[in-house]
């Protein structure tokens, strides 16, 4: 944990972290001295940054420039200093305006979020796609297909369909598949997906009679239709937004983003960690344990359905980022996602 500061070295640490983002530029002590107000001689700030950059808060791109927040810096910054800067009406209004009126697929939704987030921060965003599994069952179908498929038709939180096609271990006929549906719809429908995946599984086993083979098999055909769908997904937007700043433009380090933010793994990772988070979690550069992300930071929110974390919404920028007003924005969005998503169930 960093050192805690004395009132007038965090003063100016605040004002040179405020200048640095405003600006982009490496801030001097003069620059300092005339923004502060604070009756300190450029000798006297001098000497403070001095003390800012052997602690490691603040650093010197070059040997007769200003300085920089590092990373340490940055994070001082956040977790005493900063006062998050409210949402202005018209951006919560317009957050929920786009998010409320939507009533489609919640893939959907998390695209309009994705690009409305991108578009509100100017940076890249992201929303990852609830789990098919924290679905409710409503009813379920079976169509069948040629060479040993069958369309599997779901209908999950009252009016979304999803359909599967699974393979079987051998040919049913539309009879079978319709008896099947019927005593999965009568014994199993209301229940989300991941305690229907346990019953099938559990009912498959203990249904040995006769008299329940066709619950048996019905249950086989059905846990073959839901799978296991613990592999995630999210939506990127506004990933061009990122090469309109400066530290970011390094052609080979912005290609090994890109290519990362493609493969998404290493993305579905971080956000796996922030689905345990109460509010918003800030990544600092080399904080995310990513070095494509070292000059980045990610600034996540979790958002809910009734009660639960269905997934994790965030934006990625620079580590210059006006975080006063990022960090209200994330927040914002991700109450307004959860609110949509349950408006549409």
């Amino acid at each position: 944990m960093a050192e805690r500061l004395d009132s007038r070295a965090a003063d100016l640490l605040k004002l040179l972290v405020e200048r640095y983002v405003q600006d982009g530029q490496p801030v001097g002590s003069r620059t300092l001295a005339r923004a502060g107000h604070m009756n300190l001689s450029p000798a006297t700030i001098r000497n403070v940054m001095a003390d800012l950059d052997e602690a490691g808060f603040v650093r010197s791109p070059h040997t007769s420039a200003g300085r920089v927040p590092t990373q340490l810096g940055y994070r001082y910054f956040i977790d005493s200093l900063l006062t998050p800067e409210p949402l202005s009406e018209r951006d919560v209004q317009r957050i929920a305006r786009e998010l409320l009126r939507h009533g489609g697929p919640t893939c959907d939704l998390a695209e309009i979020t994705s690009a409305l987030l991108s578009q509100l921060s100017g940076m890249a965003a992201v929303v990852t796609v609830p789990k098919r599994n924290r679905a409710t069952l409503r009813r379920i179908e079976f169509l069948p297909l040629s060479e040993r498929r069958v369309l599997a038709i779901l209908v999950v939180n009252h009016a979304e369909v999803q359909n599967r096609v699974i393979s079987t271990a051998r040919e049913y006929s539309a009879a079978e598949l319709e008896r099947y549906a019927n005593a999965i719809n009568e014994h199993f429908a209301g229940l989300d997906l991941p305690t229907l995946r346990n019953r099938l599984r559990a009912d498959a086993l203990a249904a040995q009679s006769h008299v329940h083979q066709h619950l048996r098999e019905a249950a086989k055909v059905a846990a073959w239709a839901l799978g296991d769908d613990s592999e995630e997904d999210y939506v990127l937007a506004g990933g061009s937004n990122l090469l309109a700043y400066q530290e970011l433009t390094d052609v080979k380090r912005l290609r090994e983003l890109f290519e990362a933010l493609d493969r998404k793994r290493e993305m579905l990772a971080l956000f796996e960690q922030c689905l345990q988070a109460s509010g918003v979690q800030i990544f600092i550069g080399e904080e995310s344990g990513y070095q494509v992300l070292d000059e980045c930071s990610v600034v996540t929110a979790p958002y809910f359905i009734d009660g639960q974390v269905a997934g994790v919404l965030g934006v990625i920028g620079p580590t210059r980022m006006a975080y006063h007003r990022i960090i209200p924005l994330v927040a914002e969005t991700a109450l307004a996602l959860a609110t949509g998503l349950k408006a549409g169930s």
